[in-house]
């Protein structure tokens, strides 16, 4: 989506407490699909909802199971009916968001069972009833991060994804879109029209998705095997076609070359009203109406279609790992911007992006990793941190690592977690075995600390000893860092020489041979490095 530990550096990753959220994981139970019915009409808020929830036991003995979905109360939420397994039915309490199953008997390990629960309310989240900028009706789910429970009932949180459909049925006039592949439409009577489509992969929670509206569906490629489509407001179509297809086409093109197989079976953007930016559902990314316009959203596409990669196929285990999925889509949309735009373009994007982390920090230094669970519980897209930072360690990796070893290390961790979860520690390990490097230490400063390094510094030449003087000082708070930096020595009429040196000391001096008086002598002049950085002559 676009939209407080202190650590010495001799403390081992292993050894650092990992952070986790405190949503109510049930071990012994694994969703595997969810069969989500859902009826809306032309007359009113209110929704009809069958959900078939396909569940597996891991662990024998389990009595009780729970589904998140929201309560009714003050007009809104979700009333259930009736729970049923089987045709039988099953005994059910229904509390503060949690609908818990009775289950009797308990089932044996690796059984499976299904539940389908029948339900009727008005969401007060997740799913939005209005009208677009041309005062059409139209309907779309929001259900990141933790609203599918308003109108879904389900697991909703990240550790546990499941495959799943959507059968809605809605007013013939409308066109519905949701994620995978679609499988049917077909008229019911009563002016009304079924369409279901089915996503064979799993997917966490929130990336299930509808929309409803009168769209302009156009289907305009196939790239690398992916089919792609636009769904856009009728009156939109032509600016639609500008604005998505060519960033959509770079973007399916440059991450399947880089990082692997695209894992869905479509990729569709889809125009909503109610939003700005862009939703990183799975095969059915969603944009605010207004990103709509005669140019080309390169960088917001980008950002959007690695999320299918990162956060969708990819997702963390724990929201407090979310920077694997915002910071990885940061970064991976500038990487496309080099592809494409080249390497001025790209640089420029990131010393903006170094500005807002060191802007960020001096509000409130917060290390990437943290419990962010006050701005999910909240609806907020999490701090600025977690995407620019984020991206920035992913990019200080590279420079460390070099680009080969730093794009096979990207390769294997998403063929070891495609379609399933992943923690920043399966990131390292991952790193660590393609590279052969120890980044116990990378890890740890970038990700767990709250500050970035600031760096005063100073040049000299002895004309003497025919040598440039480069003198540095740590002034953070706080531990030093551990800063492998490149310097750049310009001399008239030859290419600039980069000569790399590591600032591990609270001060330190470098003596760089040098045959004449430089020019001028830079620090980091690639943009390599997260810090903020005074350097002039001495």
């Amino acid at each position: 989506m676009n939209t407080l530990v202190r650590i010495s550096l001799a403390l081992s990753l292993a050894a650092v407490p990992l952070l986790a959220d405190d949503y109510p994981r049930q071990p012994g139970v694994d969703a595997q699909h969810y069969q989500f019915r859902v009826t809306v009409t032309d007359d009113n808020e209110e929704i009809s909802g069958e959900t078939t929830a396909f569940l597996r036991f891991l662990e024998a003995g389990i009595t009780r199971v729970s589904l998140d979905l929201a309560s009714a109360k003050a007009g809104k939420g979700m009333t259930v009916t009736d729970v049923t397994s089987d045709g039988q039915p099953v005994p059910y309490t229904h509390v503060a968001d949690r609908l818990t199953l009775t289950l009797s008997p308990a089932p044996g390990v690796g059984e499976r069972r299904r539940f389908t629960i029948r339900y009727h309310g008005v969401a007060a989240g997740g799913l939005h009833f209005g009208k677009n900028r041309f005062g059409e009706r139209t309907i779309f789910s929001w259900n990141w991060p933790t609203f599918a429970r308003q109108w879904l009932p389900l697991i909703d949180h990240p550790y546990d994804k499941a495959t799943s459909e959507f059968l809605v049925t809605a007013p013939a006039h409308y066109q519905v879109v949701a994620n995978g592949a679609l499988q049917e439409i077909r008229d019911v009577g009563n002016g009304r029209r079924l369409t279901h489509w089915k996503e064979g992969v799993p997917i966490a929670s929130w990336l299930n998705n509808i929309g409803v509206a009168e769209f302009a569906s156009r289907y305009f490629d196939t790239v690398r095997g992916v089919p792609l489509q636009t769904w856009i407001f009728p009156r939109d179509r032509d600016n639609g076609m500008i604005t998505f297809e060519e960033p959509m086409r770079q973007a399916i093109e440059f991450f399947s070359e880089y990082i692997g197989p695209y894992p869905y079976e479509k990729l569709a953007g889809v125009q909503v009203n109610g939003m700005g930016g862009g939703m990183e559902h799975a095969s059915a990314i969603f944009y605010g109406e207004k990103e709509v316009t005669d140019r080309p959203a390169f960088s917001l596409v980008a950002h959007e279609v690695s999320h299918q990669w990162w956060g969708d196929s990819v997702t963390e285990k724990d929201w407090n790992d979310a920077w694997l999925s915002e910071g990885f889509a940061t970064y991976f949309a500038a990487m496309a911007q080099e592809q494409y735009q080249g390497r001025g373009a790209f640089l420029a994007t990131m010393e903006r992006s170094r500005a807002i982390v060191l802007q960020s920090e001096k509000k409130a230094a917060i290390p990437v990793i943290h419990d962010n669970l006050p701005e999910i519980r909240n609806g907020r897209a999490p701090i600025a941190l977690v995407y620019q930072k984020g991206g920035w360690f992913l990019h200080m990796l590279r420079s460390t690592l070099g680009s080969d070893k730093f794009r096979q290390g990207i390769r294997e961790y998403y063929r070891r977690f495609r379609d399933s979860n992943a923690s920043t520690e399966d990131l390292q390990a991952a790193m660590q075995e393609t590279s052969g490097e120890d980044l116990q230490w990378f890890f740890a400063q970038w990700l767990r600390r709250g500050e970035s390094p600031t760096i005063r510094g100073s040049w000299s030449y002895d004309p003497d000893a025919k040598r440039v003087i480069v003198e540095l000082a740590q002034t953070q708070p706080g531990e030093v860092y551990r800063l492998p930096l490149h310097i750049g020595i310009n001399l008239p009429g030859v290419p600039p020489r980069l000569v790399r040196v590591v600032s591990d000391a609270r001060s330190g001096k470098f003596e760089l041979a040098c045959e004449k008086e430089p020019q001028t002598v830079t620090l980091d002049p690639g943009i390599e490095v997260l810090m903020n950085a005074q350097f002039a002559r001495k």
